[in-house]
């Protein structure tokens, strides 16, 4: 987080059309903690990424760079927080697709159109099963609004 950078007042947060985001609570690290996102982006959107060039990098990184590499079209990103999924090996890479696999699922689009992200603890296996399970209730949570204070007024099923 930038350092003295204060946020922008909600009200001053304007909706971009085609781009609709939710959270959730998934319980990655703490619990009651709105701790995974998603954003749905419309048909056609343009995605493009920059990457590390360190040779070390995370299992979303690694995803990443392969999904935007297919060129298919990236209509989703799932962004955790509480666990990096960073020095995790194959196992990490497995569950950063698993991510990928139940947005996919759940919004009937193709894995590779989904863009993963995790930040937080490092060289910790990631608890999959709670971001697999919790992309419905940021899915019901979803709003061109929600760019701060996200998940006001709604609870999680």
């Amino acid at each position: 987080m930038p350092v003295n950078l204060h946020p922008a007042p909600a009200d001053q947060l304007q909706p971009v059309p085609g781009l609709r985001i939710g959270t959730a609570m998934a319980g990655i690290r703490k619990a009651n903690r709105r701790d995974l996102v998603l954003f749905e982006l419309a048909e056609g959107s343009a995605v493009a990424g920059v990457f590390t060039k360190n040779r070390f990098c995370a299992a979303p990184v690694q995803v990443c760079r392969e999904h935007l590499a297919a060129g298919s079209g990236i209509r989703a990103l799932v962004v955790n927080t509480g666990n990096a999924n960073a020095g995790t090996g194959a196992d990490g890479l497995v569950r950063a697709r698993r991510s990928c696999d139940a947005v996919a699922a759940l919004l009937g689009i193709e894995a590779s159109a989904v863009l993963p992200f995790s930040t937080g603890v490092i060289m910790e296996r990631c608890r999959s099963k709670r971001i697999e399970s919790r992309p419905p209730a940021a899915q019901a949570d979803l709003a061109e609004s929600h760019w701060a204070g996200s998940g006001a007024g709604h609870h999680d099923h």
